[in-house]
């Protein structure tokens, strides 16, 4: 669906994006995450058309986005991190213009409002004049503009920025329920937990390049090349203990007040093998399992530390 190879934007002396390269597989819903200033935007606006890359060719459905913006943007829908509404518009007049803009026919606009207003959830708002509607409203208003023409690809920038926590649970819904529709989505967002529970995957860009590709998990076994295994008995934590200690492949065992993880570099019949060691040992193990990742986590170790 979407294939950057080798992007590079300058600005004067300033390298922007260097020399990034990343893939976006069809409908998934891809998390881009970075530190301020790392890229980011520049890269979707790249992808949007609304900047020329200095280097490097963006792909999107098999069309140079450098050099063919008219095919590009019948393909993408893009909501901006800082976006204009028209105050003075009804929200179906709001729609009613972009989708001019996009040169639907007047006959077939009404039912296509009325279906991306549903999905949206802002049907019950359809006569009321944007700017009386919430931040929210607003925000899901956007998206639905970005909707108008059917694109194949969603470019969302910080969608969720300002929202409050339940305002944001509804994207985030709306969202899974535009991939299950088939659509691709590709998002950033400095609500690191929120990216971690709805992307199939995240690129993590760090001084405009690409410095982690993949699952949240697979990143971090990449980072640490170890698991972190959490167990929990009933009781006989000290015998638990022991067990845990003989086993060569456990490192790291660390006791809390009522469990113990252990980092672990062995495979999954070793692990299983562990298990099975601490039950004929007549350990209650009531909990084992291997830890997931954590994106705030991941996004520390790979950028040093610096602030989303």
């Amino acid at each position: 669906m979407l294939e950057i190879k080798d992007l590079v934007k300058r600005y004067g002396k300033f390298t922007a994006v260097d020399h990034l390269s990343l893939s976006v597989p069809e409908g998934t819903i891809y998390g881009f995450v970075g530190p301020n200033g790392a890229g980011k935007t520049t890269t979707m606006r790249i992808m949007a058309g609304l900047l020329t890359a200095t280097e490097g060719s963006v792909m999107i459905d098999g069309i140079d986005a450098t050099k063919n913006p008219k095919a590009l943007r019948e393909r993408i829908g893009y909501m901006p991190d800082f976006f204009g509404v028209y105050d003075n518009l009804k929200v179906t007049e709001y729609m009613d213009f972009y989708a001019g803009t996009y040169g639907i026919p007047y006959k077939e606009r009404g039912g296509m409002i009325d279906n991306l207003l549903e999905i949206v959830d802002l049907t019950h708002k359809k006569e009321f004049y944007v700017d009386s509607l919430s931040r929210g409203m607003k925000q899901r208003l956007c998206l639905a503009r970005s909707l108008i023409h059917d694109p194949s690809l969603l470019i969302l920038d910080e969608p969720a920025s300002g929202l409050d926590p339940r305002a944001r649970v509804e994207m985030k819904e709306i969202l899974k329920q535009l991939q299950s529709m088939g659509k691709t989505i590709v998002i950033s967002s400095h609500i690191l937990p929120e990216l971690a529970e709805m992307c199939t995957q995240v690129g993590i860009i760090d001084h405009g390049r690409l410095a982690a590709a993949g699952s949240v998990q697979e990143i971090m076994h990449r980072l640490t090349q170890k698991r972190v295994i959490y167990v929990r008995p009933a009781a006989e934590m000290e015998k638990m203990l022991r067990i845990l200690e003989e086993q060569p492949a456990v490192q790291g065992l660390v006791e809390n007040t009522l469990d113990a993880e252990f980092d672990f570099d062995g495979t999954d019949e070793e692990l299983a093998g562990i298990l099975k060691r601490l039950v004929l040992a007549d350990v209650p193990v009531v909990a084992f399992r291997e830890k997931e990742g954590n994106l705030e986590e991941v996004f520390m170790r790979v950028t040093g530390g610096e602030s989303v």
